[in-house]
């Protein structure tokens, strides 16, 4: 059935739902929605994406693979150009929440008690509740000590926002375990941050700068 596809026309059908779907479509979704039009089968959906992306090389968007499947997006080099077309951006987050997340990524799963051994203060519960309100962390279980604390873990949507398919994608890093390896993890997460979340400049445990 393969020989039998138009790929050309089965890579704009992919490109009208990516450009419309506002979100990451999954290869079964796409498939799934092409498949009466083309009769195409999950092989024939990829080498269609993947051509799309390599059309898309030359042009201000990209077709991507994320966690949760492929996406149209802006490339983040053009971040701050769309940044002045909106009149209320969105707010910056501070250095303690993007700490605590870098954290988070680098030694997952680990408990709130140890952050605040890296980081050396206390994680406030609105830090907390600002990496949960963008779906970037999840309870992943308990440690079975007494008070049996949450264990946290990034999410798939973490790996979308930040333009990532896997956690292995992330920078190597050797284990966080004080002030300065942090540094270095946050320098890492911030290369691979794209325009979906903004660094600041203070230590604010409020969550927003």
């Amino acid at each position: 059935m393969s020989g039998a596809i138009d790929l050309a026309a089965l890579a704009q059908s992919l490109e009208a739902l990516l450009a419309a779907a506002g979100e990451p479509l999954s290869l079964d979704r796409l498939t799934a929605l092409v498949e009466p039009d083309h009769g195409a089968g999950r092989g024939d959906v990829r080498r269609a994406l993947e051509a799309l992306a390599v059309r898309y090389e030359a042009s201000a968007s990209e077709v991507v693979e994320v966690a949760s499947g492929w996406r149209l997006q802006v490339r983040a080099r053009h971040a701050g150009l769309l940044a002045r077309l909106w009149e209320e951006r969105p707010p910056k987050l501070s250095r303690a929440v993007l700490e605590t997340l870098a954290i988070i990524v680098y030694r997952q799963p680990l408990a709130r008690s140890d952050i605040e051994a890296i980081r050396g203060v206390s994680v406030s519960t609105q830090i907390m509740k600002t990496l949960d309100g963008y779906d970037w962390i999840k309870v992943v279980g308990h440690r079975d000590v007494p008070g049996r604390p949450a264990l946290y873990a990034t999410t798939a949507r973490f790996l979308d926002d930040f333009g990532l398919a896997r956690l292995s994608d992330l920078p190597p890093l050797a284990e966080v375990k004080d002030a300065e390896a942090l540094d270095v993890a946050l320098a890492r997460l911030a290369d691979t941050e794209g325009d979906s979340a903004e660094t600041a400049g203070t230590d604010s445990d409020s969550g927003l700068a």
